[in-house]
């Protein structure tokens, strides 16, 4: 594997010079993460770097790097710490849903919640928030109340998720809302943070944003597209997730719309625990119109953040984004 590939975190990042930079900033990045969380109460420590080392993308301290090569000179070292912020949230926030939806496995290791308990889970996650507000604190109060206003945005997002559709709410507006904010919100907050620390002009900062807001939502789309359409061997995961764990996503509430009374709709009254059923609903939901316009969707969110990246000055960074957004639709094919 290149170093383009891998610093594309599954896409191409085809500029070799901007593949090598942004592969070193990440490794700033990890190196900063392993860092925060030391302690010498060794069972804090070691709950915290179960989630640091079990691997994973970094896709959101990426987007801050690229983000960064918009302005006329970058500051690495508040970068680097701004990734590691928005990584720390983001790993907080997987303790936290791990404990709410019960999960045993993340990122193929056993959970902290099934490794340990609940209360460890959770106080693990607390931890990472706050070691993410003290790295915050050096970068500004600027930086600390977009990160702030960040919290709030994925904790409505998470309550919104939570409590469901209210009556006679959409269930369509209402997930692409709770997607904006549990999702969308930090890889937002990913790309502002890489323009500020950049330099780059407010109405950059605030298209990096919108970018951010429109791919993150994009990339949970795309999940739910693959959770349905693609064999295992293909994505690696196991098809029919969302269905066992009674997760309605996108394909499925469009085709609710389309037919209330059908068998799927019967079978996605609750989380499905027979494989025969889930193969049943597979079936079904692959043959449905609800996952054609559930690809339409996300094409249509796809070219909503490449019209974001028009008023960004051209170059490898901007050729960069706008890779992301072909790949978080070609991912589903």
């Amino acid at each position: 594997m290149t170093n383009s590939e891998r610093a594309g975190a599954g896409f191409r990042i085809g500029d070799p010079a901007l593949a090598e930079l942004v592969q070193g900033g990440l490794a700033e990045v990890e190196e900063l993460l392993r860092d925060v969380v030391q302690s010498e109460f060794h069972p804090v420590m070691e709950t915290s770097l179960h989630l640091v080392t079990a691997g994973g993308k970094r896709i959101r301290p990426l987007f801050t790097i690229l983000a960064a090569q918009f302005g006329s000179t970058w500051d690495r070292d508040s970068v680097v710490k701004a990734g590691a912020v928005i990584e720390l949230t983001h790993l907080a926030t997987l303790y936290h849903d791990d404990v709410m939806d019960e999960a045993t496995m993340r990122r193929g290791a056993e959970s902290a919640n099934a490794k340990w308990d609940n209360s460890i889970a959770i106080l693990t996650g607390d931890y990472l928030f706050a070691h993410a507000s003290a790295l915050v604190a050096d970068l500004g109060t600027g930086a600390a109340r977009i990160i702030a206003e960040t919290f709030s945005e994925l904790v409505t997002g998470q309550m919104r998720e939570t409590m469901g559709p209210r009556a006679g709410e959409d269930p369509v507006s209402h997930y692409l809302t709770t997607i904006a904010e549990k999702t969308g919100s930090l890889i937002a907050t990913a790309a502002r943070f890489g323009g500020m620390f950049s330099d780059a002009t407010e109405e950059q900062v605030e298209a990096l944003g919108a970018y951010g807001e429109v791919i993150g939502a994009a990339f949970q789309i795309s999940d739910d597209v693959i959770d349905i359409a693609s064999p295992p061997e293909e994505s690696g995961k196991t098809p029919g997730t969302d269905l066992r764990e009674g997760v309605k996503t996108l394909p499925m509430l469009y085709a609710l719309q389309d037919d209330p009374d059908s068998r799927l709709a019967k079978l996605l009254a609750a989380p499905i625990t027979d494989d025969a059923e889930v193969y049943e609903a597979l079936g079904l939901l692959r043959a449905s119109p609800g996952l054609q316009r559930a690809r339409q969707t996300l094409d249509d969110y796809a070219d909503r953040a490449r019209n974001t990246l028009r008023i960004l000055p051209p170059g490898a960074a901007r050729d960069a984004l706008a890779a992301v957004s072909d790949y978080v639709v070609t991912r589903t094919h």
